[in-house]
């Protein structure tokens, strides 16, 4: 199975990371897609992303990080994916999720949603969470993989203003 978990990713958090560790145990392929969207204000830049990202899943050799654009269905396409991850917090995930699901169902019946729960202790984490945790002077440490807390630490304390 050649599965892909689509986010924007920014910045990769633990939650994020605990669904990507869960699937890539049950892919045989697993492609963390940055979906790029010119109207969603980010902090940090596709290439930084994806730097981030591939730091954070070297230990898992059949994971790949790749960014794209439009739609996720047809990006599942051209990377032969017949599997779209995604991760749910809580009931307000699931909502939104379900919505999203349903819509790609309806564009390409051949690409399976599955939906994986949040670890209990890391469903409350959530990339806007962990911005203003460092944006506020905490230590995002407990929240996200290391290379990215050095990241937002380098980003935020260089640039206040800029979330």
């Amino acid at each position: 199975m050649k599965a892909c978990y689509p986010g924007t990713f920014d910045p990769l958090t633990n939650g994020h990371m605990d669904i990507i560790e869960r699937a890539a145990s049950i892919a045989d392929e697993l492609i963390v897609a940055i979906m790029v969207n010119p109207d969603k204000r980010v902090l940090f830049s596709v290439s930084e992303r994806i730097d981030m990202i591939k730091e954070a899943v070297q230990h898992l050799p059949n994971v790949a990080v790749v960014a794209s654009e439009g739609l996720t269905v047809d990006l599942c396409r051209r990377l032969g994916a017949n599997v779209l991850i995604r991760g749910i917090r809580a009931v307000m995930d699931y909502e939104y999720e379900l919505q999203q699901s349903t819509a790609n169902m309806m564009l390409d019946d051949t690409i399976e949603s599955i939906f994986l729960v949040a670890t209990p202790e890391l469903s409350f984490i959530s990339s806007s969470v962990v911005k203003n945790l460092v944006m506020s002077g905490g230590d995002a440490e407990k929240f996200v993989p290391n290379p990215v807390n050095r990241q937002l630490k380098e980003k935020i304390h260089g640039n206040h203003s800029g979330i």
